[in-house]
């Protein structure tokens, strides 16, 4: 399964990753950070594709995916 980390450090909360993700694994959080804003978080990881569509659109370079590990067959 595919992880993806949130830089909450670089996150300004526009929003952009919500809605280019196709399996609606991301959410804006209810609250706001120290910064005053509310960041994007993981809502949904187990049905995150890997397809990084979240990264790509994020114009911050706030989101890492990583592509899930291969065990030996």
């Amino acid at each position: 399964m595919p992880e993806v980390r949130i830089l909450s450090r670089y996150c300004k909360g526009c929003g952009l990753c919500v809605k280019a993700c196709p399996r609606g694994v991301l959410r804006m959080a209810d609250t706001v950070d120290r910064r005053g804003v509310r960041i994007a978080i993981v809502r949904a990881e187990v049905a995150c594709t890997g397809c990084a569509n979240c990264a790509v659109m994020c114009p911050d370079a706030a989101i890492e995916v990583e592509a899930a590990a291969r065990t030996p067959a």
